[in-house]
């Protein structure tokens, strides 16, 4: 895995996960703990709302909040890929380290490997939480 990059203070979060404005972006994993700051960010970078775990068209795109316990991430991942566009990224957002409901990398890594995804990238996004970039293996 990559080691961690900080997300530059010139850079919006947005930018550093690199949407653009009119992409469709699904987000999974919706909680009360999400950062809300992170959800405007991109919200205000693609134009719109980010798309529920519901939607049925095809998206640019997938931020999934997980944290430990929330279940089996290698069958989310999957479930992930059903309305993803060919070669569209996965933004996997886990706490970071001590915080509640951190998940290790190596975990991180073994289910995107199980799940048919690499680990592309990660970055800190917020102050409790970071980012992975997932990728479809080609």
């Amino acid at each position: 895995m990559s080691p961690s990059a900080d997300a530059h203070s010139s850079s919006s979060p947005a930018e550093v996960l690199a949407f653009t404005e009119g992409q469709i972006v699904q987000e999974f994993g919706y909680d009360d703990d999400v950062d809300l700051e992170l959800r405007d960010s991109i919200e205000d970078t693609i134009g719109e709302e980010l798309e529920d775990e519901d939607c049925q068209e095809i998206v640019d795109a997938v931020i999934m909040w997980w944290r430990e316990g929330d279940g089996d991430l290698t069958d989310a991942l999957v479930d992930s890929l059903t309305t993803l566009a060919a070669g569209g990224p996965i933004w996997l957002l886990i706490p970071k380290a001590g915080r509640d409901g951190h998940v290790t990398p190596a975990e991180v890594q073994e289910a995107a490997g199980i799940a048919g995804l690499r680990v592309m990238s990660t970055v800190s996004l917020a102050a409790d939480w970071t980012g992975t970039r997932l990728a479809t293996r080609n």
